[in-house]
């Protein structure tokens, strides 16, 4: 087995891995100014999608391009997650270079897209292919693939320990070789429920000071995570901005979700905003809490929250993710400033950061890996992969860091 990797080998995004050159596995984008692509445009003969996050699923359209149909295959909440933002890419960035598809493309899709359920096996390009729960959101997959010779397991994103969105994987399919994640391989989770209770205890106090929250948290799996958590402990809030359409989405496939009855409840307890007429701006001079797009601060409606309630130290912004380097949000963290809409801003409001990560840390890895002692592994999206690759090859693993457009035959 021929395995190319075309995108996210040494890097975080733009995922990419070209199987025996026909299946390809992911297609992502690496956001930036500007974003980043895979590094070829390959013309695989068919295409599977772990899940539907930017970074894995933001480009697939454009293997659509010109007289090209390649079947796409995915969960179902996997493919309507990836239309969602390949529309919403349409609608910021279409017809410029930041957006490598069209409308027509994004059309396309529906057209040539295949849906299959966990341990359904199912052929794509002369491969016998599997998803497995990995996790990491509603849909996520560890992909098993088989060409007869050898079995690879691409674990995707995954995390081992349960959110409330969705329960930790499990899954260890027998494999004799394995790319695998390893974006937290340095990092040792705190506790969920202690993370939970600090998030909890801290916003309570700032809305009981009579601030105001707000809460930026990426629209898919995130938002979900914080709606569920506030309404668990009894937290009225506001959601905004593409995690509405995403709650939506997930709500109506509850079996890939770890307690459909308590999204429903969250949402109920939610209250969902339309923004007309000026309503964000009322919203933030009340005593809430506010959970809304985009995640790092780089667009969506957190562009009139943070403005709004910048200058006031009793208010609070709760960052809920891991800020890329050159985000509004690590900037923030950094230097107590952030550039907002064009404009560099001092913030008085108070920052915080929480880890509520959706990826496996350093021990769900080396878990998740334990059951591949004897078999090669390929460490893939990570900012230190070829580190982790060393660490693993000196436990007794037989373990490597490909680079990006590199080929390894198994």
């Amino acid at each position: 087995m021929d395995v190319r990797f075309l995108g996210g080998a040494r890097e975080v995004g733009r995922s990419a891995v070209l199987v025996n050159d026909a299946l390809l596995l992911d297609y992502g984008m690496l956001t930036g100014n500007p974003p980043r692509f895979p590094v070829e445009a390959p013309d695989p003969e068919a295409v599977v999608v772990s899940h539907g996050h930017l970074d894995h699923v933001g480009a697939v359209p454009a293997l659509l391009a010109g007289d090209r149909r390649p079947p796409i295959h995915w969960t179902p909440p996997t493919r309507e997650l990836g239309l969602t933002l390949a529309r919403d890419t349409l609608r910021l960035h279409g017809g410029t270079y930041d957006c490598p598809f069209t409308e027509e493309e994004v059309r396309r899709v529906t057209q040539v897209s295949e849906t299959h359920g966990y341990r359904e096996s199912f052929e794509a390009a002369g491969h016998e292919v599997t998803f497995y729960n990995a996790g990491h959101i509603p849909g996520s997959a560890h992909v098993l693939v088989d060409d007869g010779d050898t079995r690879l397991l691409y674990t995707g994103d995954f995390h081992t320990a349960d959110q409330r969105l969705v329960s930790g994987s499990t899954a260890r399919p027998d494999a004799d070789a394995v790319i695998c994640e390893s974006t937290y391989s340095d990092v040792e989770h705190e506790p969920r429920d202690e993370i939970e209770r600090r998030f909890v205890e801290s916003i309570r106090t700032a809305v009981w000071e009579g601030g105001t929250v707000v809460v930026p948290a990426f629209a898919i799996g995130r938002t979900q995570e914080m709606l569920l958590i506030c309404a668990a402990n009894d937290v009225d809030c506001y959601v905004d901005g593409m995690g509405k359409r995403v709650t939506e989405t997930l709500r109506s496939h509850p079996e890939f979700v770890r307690d459909a009855a308590a999204l429903r409840r969250a949402k109920s307890n939610a209250r969902f905003v339309d923004g007309r007429d000026g309503q964000r701006n009322r919203i933030a001079e009340q005593n809430t809490v506010i959970v809304t797009t985009s995640g790092m601060l780089s667009g969506g409606p957190a562009m009139t929250y943070v403005p709004a309630i910048r200058s006031n130290p009793t208010n609070k912004i709760a960052l809920t993710g891991y800020q890329v380097e050159g985000t509004p949000g690590r900037e923030l963290l950094e230097t107590g400033r952030a550039e907002i809409d064009g404009r560099v801003m001092p913030i008085s409001a108070q920052v915080e950061r929480y880890d509520f990560s959706a990826h496996a840390d350093r021990d769900g890895l080396l878990d998740l890996l334990g059951s591949y002692r004897d078999v090669p592994i390929l460490v893939n999206h990570g900012d230190r992969c070829e580190t982790f690759a060393d660490e693993l090859t000196e436990r007794g693993h037989r373990a490597s860091a490909p680079a990006v457009g590199e080929t390894v035959t198994l």
